[in-house]
């Protein structure tokens, strides 16, 4: 009896309750997993790839790729696919990461393009440099970095890029940046403080450039550029029209211009006035427009342009020239109102920059406008006809762009390719291929005797340096830097839109208004 009551006691007593309770532990522990694994999966896990993730507050994957990631964009996907067997075949210890930092999350088709394009052009320099130069050392890892498109966005590429600087991806460039804005610019200021030296393949705008105005000391140590500043695009630019403005007497020009302005625009606007206040344009007057923050949204400014062209048909007869500071977008607004001008009789000329090669191909253009006395010129980066007829004897090469077009054969299959679809006539495949080569240049100028890796501190170094015997052979022409990292009297093709849709190339000009010399020596 004893036993059977203390059996009794407990299973009733004690074992029962401790059962719920245990029980009630188990759900209560289920039950917090559940709500743990949901908030992880709801607001802790923002990976996008490894190496990318969206920050707080943003849905947009920025960061440094170090896998195979299109960012979203099926465009891109051939050739990161190939930039990632290229990657997956170096050998441990062999290679410096260089980090390609264009905004691949754009959302602009126009933008997009040009980004594709500059990403094949590296990709190519990435596997020549790797495939095609002797066994020169170190190889070249490249790696996509998304700057984003927000203000801020770059800030945590920048922290991580920093950190791949000292870690076994021992990062040693980064290439691109893209379009001169204010984000850029900061984005440029914080890499070179950091020590990371960079190559900018379509920045133009002189506040993105070393040794402007007089400024000291530098503020972007350790920065090279490929393309040249606006002002060097606008003596170019001058240096071809002067003849023929003269022989037409067309001695008058309107400048419509962005403002507020952003880095592009306004370095370009102080070269097309500079330009009108001396030969061969005399100024008849200026006009500005307020385009939204974001430059490549559509806002009001169309209406803008059709009040401008009112006044374009109001200027004297001898006025044929109308110079344009302001960015693509905008140029299309314009180039599109001209189309429907009271004044068709009258014959104009649209004189811009370089963003104008975001037209090439543009569906949104009037290119009916172009076939009724409008011409639209502008300074491109690059141009795939600039070294095919009649090039001069210095400045670049035919044979230098064929080594191109050889590698472009070689990509259309494996194990180099595809790289999708390419197109050379905007020039950004080009001028991305030769900013990856200057990367590279740099690179392996800097490697110590006896030794295969370069120091971080060391490339940067080398920029002065490319010059005379040291000299780029660019795909765009010869790249001899000044002291500063700025191309000195780079080759600058003067570009014509077309109403087929295309972009024709006209001539070669230069910012000293003839070829460099032999030696390619910038002046002390």
């Amino acid at each position: 009896m004893a036993g059977g009551m203390g059996t009794w006691v407990r299973e009733h007593v004690w074992e029962i309750p401790l059962r719920r309770y245990l029980s009630l532990l188990l759900a209560a522990a289920l039950v917090a997993g559940g709500v743990f694994g949901v908030r992880t999966l709801m607001h802790d896990d923002r990976r996008c790839a490894p190496g990318v993730s969206r920050p707080a507050g943003s849905d947009e994957c920025v960061g440094v790729a170090t896998g195979v990631y299109d960012f979203g964009q099926p465009r891109f996907h051939q050739v990161v696919e190939a930039i990632g067997r290229e990657n997956k075949g170096l050998k441990s210890g062999s290679y410096v990461t260089v980090a390609l930092m264009l905004p691949f999350t754009s959302t602009s088709t126009t933008n997009l393009n040009d980004i594709e394009h500059q990403l094949q052009g590296a990709y190519l320099a990435q596997y020549s440099a790797n495939h095609d130069s002797n066994g020169q050392s170190p190889q070249i890892r490249l790696v996509l970095a998304n700057s984003g498109t927000g203000k801020d966005s770059w800030r945590p590429t920048v922290d991580q890029l920093d950190g791949m600087t000292r870690s076994a991806d021992r990062l040693r460039a980064v290439a691109g940046i893209g379009q001169s804005t204010d984000p850029n610019q900061a984005a440029v200021a914080a890499l070179t403080k950091l020590g990371i030296p960079v190559i900018g393949s379509s920045i133009t705008a002189d506040e993105l450039a070393n040794g402007q105005r007089g400024k000291k000391p530098d503020p972007y140590p350790g920065l090279a550029r490929v393309a040249p500043t606006n002002t060097d695009e606008a003596r170019a630019l001058a240096s071809y029209t002067k003849a023929k403005a003269n022989r037409a007497n067309e001695n008058k020009a309107m400048l419509v211009y962005d403002k507020p302005g952003d880095p592009y625009t306004n370095s370009l606007k102080q070269s097309f006035s500079t330009l009108m206040n001396g030969s061969p344009y005399q100024p008849v007057l200026e006009q500005p427009f307020t385009p939204p923050a974001d430059r490549s949204q559509e806002g009001t400014t169309a209406n803008t342009f059709r009040q401008i062209t009112n006044i374009v048909c109001d200027t004297p007869r001898d006025t044929h020239t109308i110079l344009f500071a302001g960015r693509h977008t905008q140029l299309r607004q314009f180039v599109n109102a001209l189309g429907d001008r009271g004044c068709m009789d009258r014959s104009f000329q649209v004189l811009t920059g370089d963003e104008a090669s975001y037209l090439t191909y543009e569906k949104e253009l009037n290119r009916d406008a172009l076939r009724h006395n409008l011409t639209v010129l502008f300074t491109s980066l690059a141009h795939p006809d600039a070294w095919l007829k009649n090039p001069p004897k210095t400045g670049g090469s035919t044979a230098d762009y064929q080594i191109l077009q050889r590698l472009l054969k070689t990509a259309e299959h494996k194990p180099a390719g595809p790289i999708g679809p390419v197109a050379l006539d905007d020039g950004q495949l080009i001028i991305g291929y030769d900013a990856l080569q200057l990367a590279v240049h740099g690179i392996r100028e800097a490697v110590p005797e006896g030794r295969s890796i370069p120091t971080l501190a060391d490339v940067g170094l080398q920029w002065p340096q490319v010059k005379g015997s040291l000299k780029v052979a660019g795909a765009s022409g010869w790249i001899c830097l000044d002291g500063h990292g700025n191309p000195y009297d780079k080759a600058v093709p003067i570009v014509r839109l077309t109403p087929e849709g295309d972009s024709q190339f006209v001539q070669l000009a230069w910012p000293e208004g003839k070829p460099p010399g032999k030696d390619c020596l910038p002046p002390a």
